[in-house]
């Protein structure tokens, strides 16, 4: 029987830095041209599409490749004051205890992603780490993963916190968990029809278990 393979989001699922890029983004608004957002705001995007946040947003696509390369360039600044979300450094050790391959999908930069694992001593549980930037998804990275390591589709799953993540997934052919403690809400997930939602890391190993 082939082994699963679980691919991680990292900003939002793994890393808690949504406040972080929230603040920096704001900081970038004059910058790049769109309206900062408040915390009534905020409320309100968690429960949008990438689509329907750039829109929102008035920014232009055009500007979206460098305005994320400028986030990812001051983020470096703050990976190592930021922490991981609670209780998944327990969930990614069972998982990689129990014999799970894990990696990582990002539109950050390996860069940032490494600071971080290494920070917490949580470098040493993933096989393979790709970044790339991605506006409305990561169906194209994850379809080069499966190629380059020759995963089957069926043994791969995705966990991300995003809308984007389930639409990427799905469209790669393969099963998807979206997670609540991230970006996006319950509801905003709920719609876009993941294969598992759930709220709370110490729940993955059960949810992969039963695929």
């Amino acid at each position: 029987m082939t082994q699963k393979v679980i691919i991680f989001d990292f900003d939002g699922t793994i890393a808690d830095t949504v406040d972080a890029l929230v603040t920096i983004a704001n900081r970038l608004a004059l910058e790049f041209g769109y309206i900062p957002i408040n915390p009534q705001e905020l409320a309100l995007i968690r429960n949008l599409t990438a689509r329907e946040i750039i829109k929102y947003s008035g920014v232009s696509l055009f500007k979206i490749p460098f305005l994320v390369k400028k986030v990812k360039g001051e983020l470096k600044h703050k990976i190592t004051e930021l922490a991981p979300i609670d209780g998944i450094n327990a969930a990614l050790t069972e998982l990689h205890d129990q014999g799970y391959h894990l990696g990582i999908i990002t539109s950050n930069s390996q860069e940032n992603v490494n600071q971080f694992l290494k920070c917490h001593n949580l470098d040493y549980l993933f096989d393979f780490i790709y970044s790339g930037v991605t506006i409305f998804g990561k169906t194209t990275i994850i379809n080069n993963v499966l190629r380059q390591k020759q995963f089957k589709p069926e043994a791969v799953i995705y966990v991300g916190d995003e809308t984007r993540d389930i639409e990427s997934a799905k469209k790669a052919n393969i099963k998807v968990i979206a997670v609540s403690w991230g970006f996006n809400s319950s509801e905003a997930l709920g719609k876009q029809n993941p294969d598992f939602l759930i709220h709370h890391p110490s729940e993955l190993l059960g949810v992969i278990k039963s695929c």
